[in-house]
């Protein structure tokens, strides 16, 4: 597994790095937010553990344009954080993060935070189907492809990253079941999952701006207040 490793301190990188390449990782440095982007185009890590305050260009933004790019790979995002105040974490989660860790820590939960971000998978109980359909979505699980069905009979692909594939699988494999935050974070995440529910919220929230006519008032992913979200195609 690839790892990008962004953190300007080098004495902190350079921990960072001897702790994971102990596990056996593959781990790449950049020390700065512009230097990060560079690699992340060129080298495709799976997860990239990323320092909020960076020189050149933040984490926030860093973190921003990593979610904005369609690539094959959809890495985890782990943020790393000084600061512990609530606030800091939401903004963290709402730019696409997976999860955070607040300075400082040890390298024992770094690891275990890591290993649990690189076991996320999409969860399907018993028999599977391969392919999901609706009247204006098909899913095809074998191909990782998703199409929108439009009235005159064409099929548009949507570019989804893989997490925003796998989430609208699992909505399509049961319509108009209603899901809670838990039991779409067991699906998508596994029970190892160490980050805030309201990553659901981010994760729904950019699915909804692809697939929806009107984000503001959802036609597909609909919003069970107090309880979590369904999908509903007819």
């Amino acid at each position: 597994m690839k790892i990008l490793i962004v953190e300007d301190e080098m004495e902190i990188a350079k921990i960072i790095q001897t702790t994971l390449e102990r596990e056996s990782f593959d781990c790449l440095v950049a020390y700065d937010g512009l230097t990060a982007l560079d690699l992340f185009q060129k080298q495709e890590p799976e997860l990239i553990i990323l320092d909020l305050m960076l020189p050149k260009l933040d984490g926030l933004e860093v973190c921003t344009r990593i979610r904005q790019k369609v690539t094959a790979k959809d890495p985890y995002i782990l943020m790393l954080t000084a600061k512990g105040e609530e606030i800091d974490r939401v903004i963290g989660l709402s730019t696409g993060a997976d999860d955070y860790l607040v300075k400082p820590f040890s390298p024992i939960e770094l690891v275990a935070r890591v290993r649990a971000l690189l076991r996320r998978s999409l969860r399907h109980g018993g028999t599977q189907n391969n392919v999901y359909e609706t009247p204006h979505f098909l899913v095809d699980l074998d191909k990782h492809s998703a199409l929108k069905k439009s009235g005159n009979n064409t099929q548009d692909h949507l570019e989804l990253t893989t997490l925003e594939f796998n989430l609208l699988s699992t909505f399509m494999s049961y319509p108009g079941r209603v899901w809670s935050r838990t039991q779409l974070i067991d699906k998508l995440w596994g029970n190892d999952f160490f980050g805030d529910e309201r990553v659901v919220d981010t994760h729904v929230r950019r699915l909804r701006k692809k697939i929806e006519p009107n984000t503001a008032n959802p036609t597909f992913i609909k919003t069970v207040v107090g309880v979590g979200y369904k999908f509903e195609d007819e």
